[in-house]
């Protein structure tokens, strides 16, 4: 027995355990779960348009977020080769984008009336701007402001005017329902995992493991929600716009096609798998032809340029 010096022995109760100090990484986890569990309640919003809930960080304002997307579109222009204005290609692509920019507030405040919302109208301050850009590649793209551009490498899968704005009127729906901002907040989710790893004193081995597991239950199917988000959209402003919505599967047959039927599992993926996405835009079809009775007025219609 350990004597003290002042004679009073050990006075610890028999059988009783030593008192442990505070557990250093359980209160880092716990001070990082309650931060995460603060920004993702502060900064939750419903989203008309599809009448869920999103998370979009408040300090994101419209103006920021329509600057981050025209900086990463001069970057994009910088470094890609858009073809010439005049060209036939790029006066066709221009055609049906401005035929779908005329329908998305249309659309966007009949999905939020569905939802029994007011529109945000969001896409108002939309500055927009098509180019076509020379490459194999097999898409298309619509940042946040409403900054646009088709690849060449579309056209010939495409194949047609309908097939084409289903692409386009997806790429809109993702700037029009703010993904990229929604994006940004779950990266800083991520973030704050990560930092509470590290600093909990996680190995890198179980900071591996703790990741994949957020991104196969949670950064993927998010991922994949915003895909089906952008497909409904999409679906119906071309639908709106008076373009043919059924065009939508035959098209997304030749996309599987053009990618050689090689696609990952759909759990691994940031995409639904061809299958599934068509199966949801079938099922959508009844919805779309209502749109396109609805809402089409006389259009001319758009001979695709090769």
């Amino acid at each position: 027995m350990r004597q003290d010096p002042f004679g009073r022995g050990d006075r610890r109760t028999p059988g009783r355990a030593p008192r442990r100090g505070i557990n250093l990484r359980f209160v880092i986890l716990l001070l990082f779960a309650g931060y995460g569990a603060y920004y993702y309640m502060s900064n939750r919003s419903t989203d008309p348009v599809t009448g869920e809930t999103v998370l979009i960080d408040r300090g994101l304002g419209v103006e920021d977020e329509k600057a981050l997307g025209l900086q990463a579109y001069q970057q994009i222009l910088g470094q890609e080769r858009p073809v010439p204005q005049d060209a036939p290609v790029a006066r066709d692509v221009r055609a049906i984008a401005d035929r779908l920019i005329a329908k998305v507030a249309v659309v966007e405040a009949e999905l939020a009336r569905e939802n029994g919302l007011e529109p945000t109208r969001f896409s108002e301050t939309f500055e927009w701007e098509v180019n076509v850009i020379d490459s194999d590649q097999a898409n298309a793209f619509c940042l946040p402001g409403g900054k646009m551009a088709v690849y060449t490498g579309l056209v010939p899968v495409a194949q047609n005017e309908d097939a084409m704005a289903v692409v386009m009127g997806h790429e809109i729906a993702h700037a029009l329902l703010r993904h990229g901002a929604q994006r940004m907040a779950q990266q800083r989710l991520t973030q704050v995992g990560q930092m509470a790893g590290a600093m909990s004193g996680m190995d890198p081995q179980q900071q591996q493991m703790v990741m994949a597991a957020m991104g196969y239950g949670y950064l993927l199917p998010y991922a994949r929600k915003h895909e089906t988000e952008a497909d409904v959209v999409g679906l119906m402003l071309a639908a709106a716009a008076c373009f043919d919505p059924r065009e939508a599967v035959p098209l997304w047959e030749r996309m599987s096609a053009a990618s050689g039927g090689e696609a990952p599992p759909e759990f691994s993926s940031t995409h639904p798998n061809p299958g599934t996405r068509i199966q949801n835009l079938q099922s959508l079809m009844p919805k779309a032809l209502e749109y396109r009775a609805k809402f089409c007025e006389d259009a001319g219609r758009v001979a695709l340029a090769p």
